[in-house]
């Protein structure tokens, strides 16, 4: 989950020669200082997650691409990145890129691309190339998108410096989510580009921090359940969870479950009727 902003970041900022990066207005623990858009493009512009549906928020972005607009993607479907989507295109007549949202309680229903991004699709102008990666864990239509002259990726949620994100299943998928980031790792990109926060100079560090925790993590909740067979993952929260406020322990357990899913489907733990049991 995210940390809660130190400091909050320019609303508009030009972060690289074409790319430029406009903050909406709705920071929060977990969103950081707010949710980043990113504007790629001068003459024809490819607008990266919009946002929330923030009215204020939406015709920044507009003045901002000085109406340009002809591209819109979204990195997934949470409600702090896509809803925007559909004034936005409405307003532009601009091409949405993007997955459909899945189902599940936290998806953005309004989302609709014109045209549906597999990995490895390509938006190529005359201006820039961007690449789709996709990167299932935090959200199973999670997708990064890479910037092939700046050889920058552009990270949704996938990726956030200092900082960890909220894995929910069933949607939310941990072993996915450590595989998608050494597949981000593999890369080698320059600089990422993330959801939430500044952009990040030195993937490597960022990246292999985040498995680090996650993997620690992993292993204290395997002690846990070997120390404490039979308990669901309500119950294991205390054992593991110690470093977090207890008015999080229900975003806790979500990742909990999800920790202990990946640790089934390695071999090494097991459930039944709800509680955990190491093999």
């Amino acid at each position: 989950m995210l940390k809660p902003a130190t400091r909050m970041l320019p609303a508009f900022a030009e972060i690289a020669p074409g790319v430029r990066r406009v903050v909406a207005p709705n920071p929060s623990m977990m969103t950081g200082p707010g949710t980043n858009t990113y504007l790629v493009g001068e003459n024809e512009v490819a607008v990266i997650d919009p946002g929330p549906a923030i009215a204020e928020h939406v015709e920044n972005i507009i003045e901002k691409s000085s109406s340009c607009i002809r591209w819109i993607l979204a990195t997934h479907t949470h409600p702090d990145h896509s809803p925007a989507v559909e004034s936005l295109a409405e307003a532009s007549n601009a091409e949405v890129l993007g997955i459909p949202a899945p189902t599940g309680q936290y998806q953005d229903k309004t989302f609709s691309p014109t045209r549906i991004l597999r990995d490895g699709d390509v938006l190529e102008t005359a201006e820039f190339r961007l690449e789709a990666v996709h990167t299932p864990g935090h959200a199973s239509n999670h997708l990064c998108y890479r910037h092939a002259s700046l050889n920058w990726l552009f990270t949704g949620d996938h990726v956030i410096d200092g900082s960890t994100v909220v894995i929910d299943p069933p949607d939310g998928n941990m072993k996915h989510y450590i595989e998608s980031l050494q597949r981000c790792k593999e890369l080698q990109c320059a600089a990422l580009a993330p959801g939430h926060g500044e952009v990040i100079g030195d993937p490597t560090r960022a990246i292999d921090w985040i498995i680090e925790h996650r993997l620690e993590r992993e292993a204290k909740v395997l002690a846990a359940v070997n120390a404490n067979a039979g308990l669901t993952t309500h119950e294991l929260v205390p054992h593991i969870y110690q470093d977090v406020d207890p008015k999080l322990y229900g975003w806790a357990e979500r990742s909990l479950l999800a920790h202990v899913l990946k640790l089934e489907a390695d071999g090494v733990a097991s459930s039944m009727d709800g509680r955990w049991y190491a093999k």
